[in-house]
C-alpha cells in the first residue's frame, strides 16, 4: 500500500555516541531517493549481553537495522500489521518487531540508548495512526516546541513529552489536600481554636472601616458646615478604632502562633510516617526508583505542604472570612452598591477555574524534574571518586546541565500562564474599584448615600479587592501542594510485595534447618529460578556457585526474604518463612555482603548497628572474632574514630571485617556470605577468611563464591545454571564427576572466562547431570 504521508523528520539523535559519524555514510547508501530518516537508536548489546556496535533507523518506508556482527543491512518496509514492542528490566532494554505471523527483530540494549528508542516510537506510532487515517497526537507543521531533554515536537498545549515520560501519571487532584486529614486528626483541637481566633480576628480587623462612617458624617463633614467638633466621640471612635486594631493584632499573632506550630507538627508527622513506611517496602520497590526522587519526596514535598499548612492555608481561610464578612457588611450597608461591587467576581472565578488544571499538572511536573535534578546529585556525589577517577566531570556537568534545562523549561512553560492570570486578576479589581467609584459618585449626587457611607464602602472593597487577589494567588500555592501530596501519596498508598503475615508464626530459637521445595521467581516476565529444591541441615555449611546470572543472588535474596517466591516455598525448621513476623525472622540472619555498607559514625556505632544496646565489651569481642580489633586500635579514636559516609576513611578488607564483627554481634542461626572475599587482596583474603570461620562455626550458612577455592571447607557444594541446580555434593565428588563443577574449578585453574568454560558444557549432558 502506497505510505501516508510522512511525520516531521526528526534529526538523528544527538545522544547516541558515534552514530553520526560512523553510520551515517552507510545509512546514506541505503536511503533510497526521496526517503527520509525520522529516528534511529544505537544497539550496544549482541544476543549475548556483550557489548557491541549496531543501529535501527526508521525512515518513512521501512525499518532498517544492521545487527552486532551482522554481514549486511535487514529492512522491513512499514505496513499496518508491523507492531513494536519495547520493554525493559534490570538496566537492559529490548526491542521486537513483529508481523501477524512471527518475530522478525529482536535486540537488546543498554539504557542509555532507551530515550531514543523511545523518540523511535513515538515516531512509528505517529506513522501508523496517519496509516489509519487517524489524526496524528503530534503537531507537525509550523511547531517550534521542542521537549528540551529529546528534542521531540510536543503536542499543542502539551504539558509532558510523550516521548520522554516513561511511566503513566496521574494528575494530582486538589482534593488530594483532604487526605492530610488523618495527619491533622491528633491536633483538632488546637485547629478549631485557630479557627475561632481567625474568625475573631477577622473581625476585628473589619471594625474600622465601619467607624469611619460616623467619624465622616458625623464629625468632619458637619465641621466644614460649622459644626463644633464633638471631641468626646471623636475620642470614643478612634478609641474603637484603636482598640479594634490592637485585639486584631493580638489575636492574630496567636492564631498564627498556633497554627504554625500544628502545621510543623503535620510535617513532622508526615515525614515520620512516609520514612517508616518506605523503610517497610520491599527491595523491589527500590530496584525501580531514585535515590534522589526519594528524597525528594520526604524532604521537599513535606516541607512545600508544611509551608502552606502553616502560611498559604492560613491566608486563604483569612481570606474567605474577611470576604464573607465583607460581603454581609456591604449588602448591610446598600445591597445596590455591593452589588456593582462583587460584578468581577463571576469572571475571576472562570479564571480561576480554567487556569487551576493547568496548575495542578504543571506543578507535578516541576516536582519530577526537580527529583531528576536531585538524583543527578544523588548519583554524582557519591560516586565523585569514580568521576575523577575516569575524568568524567564534564559529562556530570552535562547531565546536570541537560536536567537543570529540563527542570527551566518546565517552569517557563508555567510561568507564562501565571504571568497572563495574576495581572489580569489585578485589572479586573482595579475595574471594579472604578466602577465603584463611578456609581458611588452618582448615588452621592442624587442623595442615595452619604459620602460617609462611600468612604466605608471604599475602604471594604479595598480591603476586598485585595483580598480576592490573595486567593487568586493562592490557586498557584494550592496546587502546588496537592502535587506534593500526591507524591507523597504516592509512597504511602504503595503495598510492599513482602507482606507481613496476619497471624504470624513465632519463631524464638531456630534449629537452622532449611527446606526449598520447588522455588520458582519471576522478574516480571522473566523466569529466573525453575523448581529448586534443596535440603539444608541445622549447621551446615552450603557453596553457591555458577557463573554470573544463574540465580544464586535471587536465591540468598529469597532466602533473607527481600522477596517472596512466586512458586514453591521456603521453610525454616519446617514452617514457612511467609508466616513468620519479617522483623522476627530476620533477626536470626546475619548478612556479609561483597561491598559492605557503613553508615557515617563511629566505628563502635557500625559495629553494634544490629544490636545498638550491645556493650563496649560485646563490641571488642565480635572485633577481635572479626580479626579487626588491632587495626581498630591502630585508627586516630580507636573504636571511636569516624569511618566517614559509607566506610571511605577505610580500606576494603576493613570494612569487611567491621561488617563480619557487625554481623558476629547479633550471633545469628542462618549466615549469608554473598562474595565476601572477591573483592580484596591475597593477604587480605585470608584475614577475613580466619574471621569468617570464627563467624561460620555452628551455624547454617549459604555463601557464594567465584574463588571456588575458598568453599573448599562447605559440607556440600551447590551448582546452578540458568535458575536451576545442576549439582549437589562435596568438593571432591563434584570434581571426580567432571561435570560442571569440574568445568567451573578447571577454567578458574585455566584463568579462563568461567561463562565460557560452562556454555561448553552440552545441554543434555547439563540436563543429565540435574
Amino acid at each position: 500500500m502506497p505510505a501516508p504521508t510522512s511525520a516531521a523528520p526528526l534529526p538523528l539523535p544527538p545522544l547516541c555516541p558515534g552514530l553520526t559519524a560512523h553510520w551515517q555514510p552507510a545509512l546514506e547508501q541505503q536511503l533510497a531517493p526521496g526517503e527520509t530518516a525520522l529516528a534511529a537508536f544505537r544497539i550496544d548489546l549482541d544476543p549475548h549481553m556483550r557489548y557491541a556496535e549496531g543501529v535501527v533507523i526508521l525512515t518513512d518506508r521501512r525499518l532498517l537495522a544492521h545487527l552486532p556482527g551482522a554481514s549486511g543491512w535487514q529492512d522491513w518496509p512499514l505496513s499496518p500489521d508491523l507492531q513494536l514492542r519495547h520493554g525493559d528490566h534490570g538496566g537492559i532494554g529490548h526491542l521486537e518487531l513483529l508481523d501477524a505471523r512471527q518475530r522478525l527483530l529482536h535486540c537488546r540494549f543498554t539504557l542509555d540508548q532507551n530515550l531514543d528508542v523511545l523518540r523511535l516510537l513515538a515516531q512509528f506510532e505517529r506513522w501508523q495512526q496517519q496509516a489509519s487515517g487517524l489524526p496524528s497526537s503530534a503537531t507537525t507543521e509550523d511547531d517550534d516546541t521542542l521537549c528540551p531533554l529529546c528534542k521531540a515536537p510536543l503536542p499543542a498545549d502539551a504539558e509532558d513529552c510523550p516521548v520522554c515520560t516513561r511511566e503513566l501519571h496521574t494528575p494530582p487532584s486538589t482534593w488530594t489536600l483532604l487526605r492530610l486529614w488523618r495527619f491533622a486528626r491528633p491536633y483538632r483541637g488546637a485547629l478549631l481554636a485557630g479557627f475561632l481566633l481567625t474568625l475573631a480576628s477577622t473581625g476585628a480587623t473589619l471594625v474600622p472601616p465601619y467607624l469611619t462612617m460616623p467619624l465622616m458624617d458625623k464629625v468632619l463633614i458637619p465641621f466644614q458646615n460649622g459644626t463644633p467638633i464633638d471631641q468626646g466621640l471623636v475620642l470614643m471612635l478612634l478609641a474603637g478604632i484603636l482598640g479594634a486594631a490592637l485585639l486584631a493584632w493580638v489575636l492574630g499573632w496567636a492564631r498564627t502562633y498556633i497554627l504554625a506550630l500544628v502545621s510543623e507538627r503535620i510535617g513532622c508527622d508526615l515525614r515520620t510516617v512516609t520514612y517508616e513506611h518506605l523503610l517497610n517496602l520491599s527491595l523491589e520497590y527500590f530496584t525501580s526508583k531514585r535515590t534522589g526522587d526519594l528524597m525528594s519526596r520526604i524532604g521537599s514535598e513535606s516541607d512545600r505542604i508544611c509551608l502552606y499548612l502553616s502560611l498559604n492555608l492560613l491566608d486563604f481561610a483569612t481570606d474567605v472570612l474577611m470576604l464573607a464578612m465583607i460581603a454581609a457588611i456591604l449588602f448591610s450597608i446598600h445591597p445596590g452598591l455591593a452589588l456593582v461591587t462583587l460584578l468581577p467576581l463571576p469572571l475571576i472565578a472562570w479564571m480561576i477555574q480554567r487556569v487551576r488544571e493547568r496548575l495542578r499538572t504543571g506543578f507535578e511536573k516541576i516536582d519530577r524534574s526537580w527529583s531528576e535534578l536531585s538524583s543527578v546529585l544523588a548519583d554524582t556525589i557519591p560516586g565523585i571518586r569514580v568521576v575523577k577517577a575516569f575524568a568524567q566531570e564534564p559529562r556530570e556537568i552535562r547531565r546536570f546541565r541537560t536536567a537543570n534545562q529540563h527542570y527551566l523549561a518546565i517552569n517557563d512553560r508555567l510561568n507564562k500562564t501565571w504571568a497572563l492570570f495574576s495581572p489580569t486578576v489585578s485589572l479586573l479589581t482595579e475595574l471594579g474599584l472604578v466602577v465603584v467609584w463611578a456609581f458611588g459618585i452618582w448615588q452621592v449626587a442624587h442623595h442615595q448615600i452619604t459620602v460617609g457611607v462611600l468612604t466605608a464602602f471604599l475602604a471594604y472593597i479595598g480591603r476586598f479587592y485585595t483580598r480576592l487577589d490573595s486567593m487568586s494567588r493562592i490557586v498557584s500555592a494550592t496546587q502546588r501542594a496537592a502535587a506534593a501530596a500526591k507524591r507523597i501519596f504516592d509512597v504511602l498508598d504503595h503495598v510492599s510485595s513482602v507482606p507481613e503475615p496476619a497471624q504470624p508464626v513465632p519463631l524464638p530459637a531456630p534449629r537452622g534447618a532449611l527446606s526449598l521445595r520447588d522455588v520458582g521467581f519471576r522478574y516480571g516476565s522473566r523466569g529466573v529460578l525453575r523448581g529448586v529444591s534443596l535440603e539444608i541441615q541445622p549447621g551446615e555449611m552450603i557453596g553457591l556457585v555458577g557463573h554470573s546470572g544463574s540465580g544464586k543472588t535471587t536465591l540468598v535474596n529469597l532466602i533473607c526474604r527481600f522477596y517472596d517466591v512466586t512458586q514453591g516455598a521456603i521453610l525454616v525448621d519446617g514452617v514457612d518463612i511467609r508466616s513468620i513476623a519479617l522483623s522476627e525472622y530476620r533477626r536470626h540472619i546475619g548478612l556479609v555482603l561483597q561491598e559492605p555498607f557503613l553508615f557515617f559514625g563511629t566505628v563502635a556505632e557500625n559495629i553494634a548497628y544490629g544490636k545498638p544496646d550491645a556493650t563496649r565489651e560485646e563490641i571488642i569481642a565480635a572485633a577481635r572474632a572479626a580479626h579487626a580489633h588491632e587495626f581498630i586500635l591502630r585508627l586516630p579514636h580507636g573504636y571511636d574514630s569516624l569511618v566517614g559516609e559509607r566506610g571511605q576513611g577505610l580500606s576494603g578488607g576493613e570494612r569487611q571485617r567491621i561488617s563480619i564483627a557487625r554481623a558476629l554481634l547479633i550471633n545469628p542461626r542462618f549466615l549469608i556470605l554473598d562474595e565476601a572475599t572477591s573483592s580484596v587482596d591475597t593477604e587480605t583474603e585470608k584475614e577475613i577468611q580466619r574471621a569468617l570461620d570464627n563467624l561460620v562455626k555452628g551455624r547454617t550458612t549459604l555463601a557464594i563464591a567465584h574463588r571456588l577455592s575458598t568453599l573448599r571447607k562447605a559440607d556440600r557444594l551447590v551448582v546452578m545454571d540458568r535458575g536451576r541446580i545442576v549439582e549437589v555434593g562435596p568438593h571432591d565428588e563434584l570434581m571426580a564427576r567432571r561435570g560442571a563443577y569440574w568445568r567451573l574449578y578447571q577454567a578458574q585453574l585455566r584463568n579462563v572466562d568461567q561463562e565460557d568454560a560452562i556454555s561448553e558444557l552440552p545441554r543434555q549432558e547439563i540436563e543429565h547431570v540435574r
